[in-house]
């Protein structure tokens, strides 16, 4: 199955959900109107990094963020990777990631597994308790956040459950982007999938932010990479890429997980 995917490298205004919004239909439409099938958004894209006031402006179950994105999706006829949203529960506000799909319906919530501390994510945020795993067009895919790309062992476990796609949303500062190529390009040649990561750009009043979207084939080849601007980030993926590399180095025959634990 080849599809095109479109990733939304934009700026998040700080802590402002409601023009947040505004932006993101921009980028929804933009990337329906360039034959995208799948647009992806980056982290936090409704409030930033604005944690300490994310008791107050986060969203109760992340309802109204499921609403808005399913709108958009049937609005546009397009699947939406939908970044994540600060989701308000019982226990305290999670980093949530969403997927709708074309037809509207929300077919995914995951909420961040690994809490970056050197940005008071801690403080503020509670961990994640399942896998991101998830289902468009009938291919099994998997969705993760930032920091989760920094543990191999989580990413592979996904591709062991099925993922040919893995999906990353970041807000990952500039201070570190090569780190970000670097650590991508190593889980998509390691797991031999695809791997489609936005990160937002600009800056918020304590972080400067990298962009440098990618998306990376599984032979560890980038197929299109953004630049430290707002953009629409497009390639075309072949999911049969999978099954062909994976031929080529049997990895996952040859494993021998009896001596990894």
């Amino acid at each position: 199955m080849i599809q095109k995917i479109g990733l939304a490298q934009m700026d998040i205004v700080f802590g402002n959900p409601e023009e947040n919004k505004k932006k993101v239909e921009k980028w929804v439409k933009r990337a329906s109107d360039q034959g995208c099938e799948t647009v992806v958004l980056p982290e936090l894209w409704p409030t930033g990094y604005d944690l300490t006031r994310l008791d107050a402006i986060a969203d109760e179950g992340a309802k109204d963020s499921s609403s808005f994105l399913s709108s958009l999706s049937k609005k546009y006829s397009i699947h939406i990777v939908g970044g994540s949203v600060p989701n308000k529960t019982e226990d305290g506000v999670a980093n949530t990631l969403l997927v709708t799909n074309s037809d509207g319906e929300l077919v995914k919530k995951y909420s961040k597994l690994h809490l970056f501390k050197l940005m008071d994510e801690h403080h503020y945020l509670i961990p994640g308790l399942d896998m991101g795993m998830f289902t468009l067009q009938g291919e099994e895919m998997a969705g993760l956040i930032c920091y989760d790309i920094r543990f191999p062992e989580w990413f592979r476990k996904h591709v062991l459950q099925g993922a040919k796609v893995v999906y990353v949303v970041a807000e990952w500062p500039a201070a570190r982007i090569d780190h970000w190529q670097t650590l991508l390009r190593a889980r998509a040649i390691e797991n031999q999938c695809f791997v489609i990561a936005c990160n937002r750009v600009g800056s918020d009043p304590n972080n400067e932010f990298g962009g440098c979207s990618l998306i990376i084939d599984p032979w560890g080849d980038i197929l299109s990479k953004g630049s430290r601007s707002e953009e629409l980030v497009t390639a075309e993926i072949n999911l049969q890429e999978v099954e062909r590399v994976r031929k080529q180095i049997p990895i996952f025959q040859d494993r021998r997980p009896e001596f990894y634990s």
